[in-house]
């Protein structure tokens, strides 16, 4: 941390990091975060203490070549070359990869993680699982992983959303990362990101269990995040006009969760970043890493760190989370695309209100009906636009984009083929078989 007599973080200083982020296109890379549960035989999940649990799961792991980050005596993180692995609240497991050229190397690179990890796991009563919510567990039966960082976001967020303990313990995603060149670029690309987050939500809908019985929705995920904390998630003004300015102040004004002040954790009691910025807290003032921190605590649907993160899908298996980081590449990559996709956006968002359109992706997924159209046919509109790009961009990615296809032309999202094979079997087995996170989903 900084004092008084050091260079302090000012707002000019972070805008004109913003303005530096940016990269000429031939050195554009995507990224790849996959998290994924850990499932016990009886479908409940993997603790983070006892017998072959998240911990012991982590320290194999270190036996190979991972590094750990402990916190106190316990293992929070690992990391090797350029990815890492970290824990969710409730032990959900995710590998953040390394940047790429092409998606292929980002699947290679889940691959070869999710290989290891099997190798790892052995006949271990551990599977992982492609879900976007926990299938049995209510969160009272989950525990939290011991970060102190989120002691302290569980008792926050218990404050400001009836679910965000569910978002915290019982939630998976898949998010990717794209470049962007300046300030007109990333503004393009953001609200293409923000305009489709309801038709992303729709096709890689994922979370149709809940307490072992339909959620009644295809995307619970998705309706959780709506009941989680509205300061910090969702579609935030800021990216609406957006300028680096506009979400800078957006970031900084945000109550902030918490710090960390000489290696202890501390409740921020909702001060903004703005503020302990200005006026410091005991005479410390912020520095670039708890800038970085505080960027980690804001969930919008789509988020600008160094990168564009696009954030809306459940976890889904690894064809279809290719797909996924597949399908905005050739949206973003290609500038005729990306002005094809945003007149896609445009005449969805035209239909009815953003609340509607999040509201039936979640509960109806590509069955759900916005304006004229399902949005499987919106889908479909999408994915020939995302198609035409990569054609031009990156021929060599578009196989990667076939799952993608085949499942918008079932009309139903995987929530629903998911759904209909527990109605038939309502077990944890059905689960464990039907959404095995495993290499040969690819």
């Amino acid at each position: 941390m900084s004092t008084n007599t050091e260079a302090r973080l000012t707002r000019d200083s972070l805008l004109a990091e913003y303005h530096s982020y940016g990269h000429p296109s031939e050195e554009w890379l995507v990224g790849g975060e996959y998290e994924r549960h850990l499932l016990r035989p009886d479908g409940m999940p993997v603790p983070y203490f006892g017998d072959y649990g998240v911990a012991w799961l982590l320290e194999q792991l270190t036996h190979r070549g991972w590094e750990p980050t402990r916190e106190g005596e316990h293992i929070i993180a690992l990391k090797k070359n350029s990815a890492s692995v970290t824990l969710e609240p409730g032990g959900q497991f995710e590998l953040a990869g390394a940047p790429y050229a092409s998606v292929h190397g980002v699947v290679a690179e889940t691959l070869a993680f999710v290989e290891e990890l099997s190798e790892v796991i052995g006949d271990a009563p551990i599977h992982p699982v492609a879900l976007g919510y926990t299938p049995f567990a209510r969160m009272e039966q989950i525990d939290w992983v011991p970060k102190g960082r989120y002691k302290i976001m569980r008792d926050h967020l218990g404050k400001t959303g009836a679910l965000a303990h569910d978002m915290m313990k019982g939630t998976c995603a898949v998010q990717a990362s794209f470049d962007f060149s300046d300030e007109a670029d990333c503004a393009r690309k953001m609200a293409l990101s923000m305009k489709l987050g309801p038709l992303t939500t729709a096709l890689f809908a994922n979370s149709p269990i809940r307490y072992g019985k339909p959620s009644g929705y295809m995307s619970f995920r998705g309706h959780v995040w709506t009941q989680t904390d509205p300061a910090r998630t969702g579609f935030p003004d800021a990216a609406n006009n957006f300028t680096f300015a506009r979400w800078l102040d957006y970031l900084l004004d945000v109550p902030m969760m918490f710090t960390k002040i000489n290696g202890e954790w501390a409740d921020a009691k909702g001060r903004s970043f703005r503020d302990w910025m200005d006026n410091g807290i005991d005479g410390i003032y912020p520095k670039n890493p708890d800038w970085e921190l505080h960027l980690t605590s804001v969930f919008p649907e789509a988020r600008v760190k160094r990168q564009i993160e696009v954030r809306g899908a459940d976890c889904v298996n690894l064809a279809l989370s290719a797909g996924f980081v597949a399908l905005f590449k050739g949206l973003f990559y290609c500038r005729k695309a990306t002005d094809a996709a945003l007149e896609v956006a445009a005449q969805l968002s035209a239909c009815g209100t953003r609340e509607e359109r999040f509201a039936t992706a979640c509960k109806d997924g590509l069955q759900g009906t916005v304006g004229d159209k399902t949005l499987a046919k919106w889908a479909e509109l999408l994915v020939e636009v995302s198609y035409g790009g990569i054609s031009r961009c990156a021929p060599e990615d578009l196989p990667l984009l076939q799952p993608l296809i085949a499942q918008i032309n079932s009309g139903r999202s995987p929530a629903a083929d998911l759904l209909e094979a527990f109605l038939k079997d309502p077990t944890p087995q059905t689960i464990l078989r039907e959404a095995a996170y495993h290499p040969q989903s690819v």
